[in-house]
């Protein structure tokens, strides 16, 4: 397209109104230039409502001069949105993944505006939603209007993310690295074995999903002897390449979508986002169907790794909070437990560390006061620490008890041992 069709962010945003709702694309696809002409406006609205998934990049909301404008309506809590989140100028709508596109479709959340993040269009006029089609298919289909930031370094991605610039409302030209995650750098050694942990219990065959953090990366990492493993996943990360690469995962035993590779978004380095690039072999794919627990459970072996932020001695589990503060979201993780449960040999797997950076335990007699449960005890199947595994599913409350206490920190054992006792008697 010639140049005549681009506008500046500063141009484009002047649609936004106050009282408006506006959607911002989210992970690795947050258009960063978007947001920050949006609260160069901030003296001149009020009353806009954001709603987002996960957010990456400097858009911090949480700054007085913003507190009339905005209210940041999180559907996942992120890093740079979590203080925001937790103010009274903020909130968070617990929700499975799967569904926050139900929100737009059946007129729950009506966006005004979708402000997304797009690759170049290619010679028949389609833009791709690049590193993130998950909830955005779903905004960008109901939304009144589309403002596209157009980065020539945003990859082009197969899948559900296709986008005619005949449905979009203004594009503005921004060229610009893609925030970067690398996982592999934040492992411990406690993490290192929970990875070795969580790799011993995956089968040849199986398909994978993995949650965010660098416990699924660790896990990837372990998996160089596997044989015919899939993928599908609400999200992926650098790891997957070398498997790939290598074979290791080619996605042939799988029911449906054999022989790609299937996401909701993804999240890495800039290896990742050239490897996905016009690559047909990867498929980035609206939540709603990727997150369906009836698609899931029907490749074989469907195996989910999620992690969690405690778990009480019944197998409750808290990922999304601590105590009343908002942490991140509930996300996909009962999506993927629920269908890795439902599948021919699946396996939903909760790995955690055994405790807190600040050598407080994770595994608890009680969940903290206010704490949300996210994967309830009736789900619950496999718990990995770095001191092993155990399953869950089929357990009675006492038997649950004495195996989470087993793969406990050493140190919090008897104080483990001591509030079973006064709960069993």
């Amino acid at each position: 397209m010639n140049k005549e069709h681009y506008i500046s962010a500063e141009q484009a945003v002047q649609v936004i109104k106050t009282g408006d709702r506006v959607f911002i694309q989210g992970s690795a696809a947050t258009p960063v230039h978007l947001v920050l002409a949006l609260q160069q406006r901030h003296k001149e609205l009020n009353n806009v409502e954001l709603v987002s998934i996960t957010n990456m990049g400097h858009i911090d909301f949480d700054k007085p001069e913003y507190r009339k404008s905005f209210f940041f309506n999180s559907l996942f809590v992120s890093a740079n949105t979590r203080a925001i989140a937790n103010s009274s100028d903020g909130d968070y709508v617990p929700i499975f993944l799967s569904e926050i596109p139900l929100l737009f479709r059946r007129n729950i959340l009506p966006i005004n505006v979708a402000l997304i993040h797009v690759s170049p269009p290619d010679l028949h006029g389609y833009c791709s939603l690049g590193t993130s089609v998950d909830v955005a298919r779903a905004a960008v289909d109901t939304a009144k209007l589309v403002i596209a930031q157009v980065n020539p370094k945003m990859p082009r991605t197969h899948g559900d993310g296709f986008l005619h610039v005949s449905k979009i409302s203004a594009l503005v030209w921004q060229e610009a690295d893609l925030p970067e995650v690398n996982y592999s750098s934040k492992t411990t050694d406690a993490v290192k074995q929970i990875g070795h942990h969580v790799a011993s219990l995956i089968e040849d065959g199986a398909t994978l999903q993995m949650g965010i953090g660098s416990i699924p990366d660790q896990v990837l990492q372990n998996l160089h002897h596997h044989k015919n493993l899939g993928i599908h996943t609400e999200m992926l990360s650098d790891g997957i390449i070398p498997l790939l690469e290598s074979g290791v995962i080619n996605n042939s035993l799988k029911k449906i979508n054999a022989g790609h590779s299937v996401t909701g978004f993804m999240a890495g380095t800039r290896k990742l986002y050239d490897f996905v690039d016009d690559n047909p072999q990867m498929r980035v794919m609206d939540i709603a169907y990727v997150n369906d627990t009836s698609v899931i459970r029907r490749n074989p072996k469907a195996t989910a790794i999620n992690s969690a932020i405690e778990i009480d001695l019944t197998g409750q589990v808290c990922a999304d909070s601590i105590g009343t503060y908002q942490y991140s979201g509930i996300g996909g993780q009962m999506d993927f437990v629920r269908g890795a449960s439902l599948s021919e040999g699946g396996k939903p797997i909760i790995a955690l560390p055994s405790v807190t950076s600040k050598g407080e335990s994770r595994i608890v007699p009680f969940l903290k006061q206010g704490a949300g449960v996210v994967t309830t005890r009736g789900h619950i199947h496999w718990v990995v620490t770095e001191f092993g595994s155990v399953n869950l599913f089929g357990k009675n409350l006492k038997q649950r008890a004495k195996a989470l206490i087993e793969i406990a920190h050493p140190d919090h054992r008897e104080k483990l041992q001591r509030a079973y006792h006064e709960r069993f008697k």
